[in-house]
């Protein structure tokens, strides 16, 4: 890749320039080099959270329950199936699950779900399950090593992992925001070693939560740092907090502006020169916004999102259909395709 590598002193001054059309046009720049066939992918999946039961009680979340509350739940079987068939009968290829941090949920009672969903379904559909901070809970309450508990969990059947829980990478604000959640080391290590067991993952950013510009460098620092050392993340995707109905909210008065979402979505094409695929959200900023990202940086713009629970429960309502988002990818000038987890598009247009 011929990329000229921002420093965190270009990057600041990147993100602090008036003149927005000079910063789409750097980003878009960036993704004509790793993106050259003017295509932008999008997929059909569906995100399963098999338990609100959670220990962590994030200021940001409005999902969790405590444990024994009456308001929480643990999916079965037969509905975590239901759920996935529907996905496959509306042409979707992945299921991407999650949960709260639940205290007693062992490593072989996620063997067992991932395993019967692999008999039941086979190849029809991919497991980009868990999050790191799942993983890490999952590991202590069964009393092994991460490395161990990535590596029974992918012998059964997990195909990837998604990257949730990463918020901001600084331990700084983790603690003022997540403060029993794992630290950003912890993060680092789970990505890391699931690279290192050929399980791809992806990385997230979830700004607006009154941080600093320093400690958004610092989670793409990380990211940038790990993808250089084990190249195994597939994508970036960086989203603005949703305040509403979270404790966290009456601190943060105001939701970050789609001019903040295209600088920061900028910032991550040009700082993330080793990473391919940038994901544009809708969820969070909206559809308009979301289309002006592609102009920013973007060259995916997720999934329909045939189910969420987790941003919805905090006040983003969103919605889109498939053709919503290839009406989307066509009016910006692109040629829209589906992909899989992996980002291979070789679905028909």
């Amino acid at each position: 890749m011929n990329i000229t590598r921002l420093s965190r002193e270009q990057a600041q001054d990147f993100f602090h320039s008036d003149d927005l059309i000079s910063l789409g046009m750097a980003a878009d720049a960036v993704r004509k080099v790793w993106h050259p066939e003017n295509v932008v992918s999008y997929i059909i999946d569906r995100n399963i959270n098999y338990t609100n039961f959670c220990t962590e009680y994030c200021s940001f979340c409005n999902f969790y329950r405590p444990m024994n509350s009456p308001e929480g739940y643990i999916l079965s079987k037969e509905t975590i199936y239901e759920k996935i068939q529907q996905t496959i009968d509306l042409g979707g290829t992945g299921v991407l699950m999650q949960g709260g941090l639940h205290a007693e949920l062992k490593i072989e009672w996620y063997e067992d779900l991932c395993r019967s969903i692999k008999i039941k379904f086979g190849d029809r559909i991919w497991l980009h399950f868990l999050s790191a901070p799942e993983i890490l809970n999952i590991a202590q309450i069964s009393g092994i090593t991460i490395r161990d508990t990535i590596t029974r969990l992918r012998d059964a059947g997990l195909q990837s992992i998604p990257g949730a829980g990463a918020e901001i990478l600084d331990d700084e604000v983790r603690h003022r925001i997540a403060r029993l959640k794992c630290n950003t080391e912890e993060w680092i290590d789970v990505h890391r070693t699931a690279h290192q067991l050929g399980v791809r993952t992806t990385a997230t950013m979830m700004f607006g939560t009154g941080e600093t510009l320093e400690h958004r460098l610092n989670h793409l620092e990380e990211i940038r740092r790990l993808q250089d050392e084990t190249g195994g993340f597939t994508a970036f995707i960086p989203w603005s907090f949703q305040r509403e109905g979270t404790s966290l909210g009456r601190f943060v008065k105001e939701d970050a502006t789609a001019v903040e979402f295209l600088k920061m979505l900028a910032l991550s094409r040009v700082y993330l020169d080793n990473i391919c695929n940038i994901q544009t959200s809708w969820v969070t900023p909206g559809l308009k916004v979301c289309q002006m990202g592609l102009r920013f940086g973007g060259n995916d713009v997720g999934s329909i999102m045939i189910e969420e629970n987790v941003v919805s429960q905090a006040g983003a309502n969103y919605q889109a259909s498939e053709e919503d988002l290839r009406r989307l990818i066509r009016d910006a000038g692109f040629v829209p395709k589906q992909r899989d987890t992996l980002y291979r598009t070789y679905f028909l247009n």
